[in-house]
C-alpha cells in the first residue's frame, strides 16, 4: 500500500452534504458555519467572508518557491483534491505584511527566511522541483522533515526540528482560520455578538441549536495512531 493510501484523509467515507470543506470531507455533513453570518457584526462578517471570496495573491515568495511550498502545504494538510484551502496564500500574505508572531528561535533566521530555506531543502531532497515528485516521495520527505531526519545542503542552515515547528505553526494558523476548516470540525465561528446560551447552562442542554452534529464517533488521534500515521 502506498504512503498516499495509508494517509488518505477520508478512511471512514465521510462526505460533506452542506457547505464546503476541504475535499468535501467532513464529520459534520449538514453543518455550514456561513449560515451564521447574520449573527456576526459587519466587521467580523467581512473578515470571515474575505477569507473565502478574496484569496490574496502570492507576493512574498518567488514562483518556484511558491510551487514547492504549495505542494508542501497540501501534503501536511492532507489536501489532495479540490476544494482546497489556499493555505500558502495566507502564509504569504502574513509574511509579505511583515506580521510575525512576536518572537523567533535564537538559532533560526526570521520566519520568512526559514520558509525560503525550507523550500530549497525540499527541492534538494526531491532531486528537483518538490512539486513534481511523486506523491509518495513528497509524503516521505515531509515525514522525514517532521522527524528532523533531513541533513546536509539547505538543511545544514537550520535547526531542522525547530524549523518544522515554525512552518507548521504558520500552516495550522492559516488552515484553521478558514471557514471551510470550521465546517470540517464543526466550529461555530465567531461568538460575538451571538454568544453561547447552553455553555454552563445544563438546563438548556449540551448543544447550541445551531451546532453541527457528527456523523461518526471516533477519536481521530487514536485512529491515526492505529493506522501507523503518527
Amino acid at each position: 500500500m502506498s504512503l498516499r493510501d495509508q494517509a488518505h484523509p477520508n478512511p471512514h467515507g465521510l462526505e460533506q452534504l452542506k457547505g464546503t470543506t476541504p475535499q468535501m470531507v467532513g464529520r459534520y455533513p449538514h453543518y455550514d458555519v456561513l449560515t451564521q453570518v447574520d449573527h456576526w457584526d459587519e466587521v467580523t462578517r467581512r473578515v470571515v467572508l474575505d477569507r473565502v471570496e478574496r484569496v490574496p495573491p502570492i507576493r512574498f515568495f518567488a514562483d518556484p518557491e511558491a510551487r514547492t511550498l504549495k505542494a508542501f502545504c497540501d501534503i501536511v494538510t492532507a489536501q489532495d483534491e479540490e476544494p482546497r484551502i489556499p493555505v500558502l496564500s495566507y502564509i504569504d500574505e502574513k509574511l509579505d505584511h511583515g506580521v510575525g508572531d512576536g518572537w523567533q528561535h535564537d538559532d533560526l533566521p526570521g520566519d520568512g527566511d526559514v520558509w525560503r530555506v525550507v523550500a530549497r531543502g525540499l527541492d534538494e531532497e526531491a532531486g528537483g522541483p518538490y512539486a513534481e515528485a511523486s506523491e509518495d516521495d513528497r509524503v516521505r520527505i515531509v515525514h522525514r522533515f517532521s522527524k528532523a531526519e533531513l541533513r546536509g545542503g539547505a538543511w545544514a542552515e537550520l535547526n531542522v526540528e525547530r524549523a518544522w515547528g515554525v512552518v507548521m505553526r504558520y500552516v495550522v494558523q492559516a488552515f484553521y482560520s478558514h471557514p471551510w476548516a470550521w465546517n470540517e470540525i464543526g466550529f461555530g465561528g465567531p461568538a460575538y455578538p451571538r454568544g453561547y446560551a447552553a455553555f454552563g447552562s445544563p438546563h438548556l442542554g449540551e448543544r447550541e441549536p445551531w451546532e453541527g452534529v457528527e456523523s461518526v464517533d471516533y477519536d481521530p488521534v487514536r485512529d491515526a495512531t492505529k493506522r501507523g500515521l503518527d
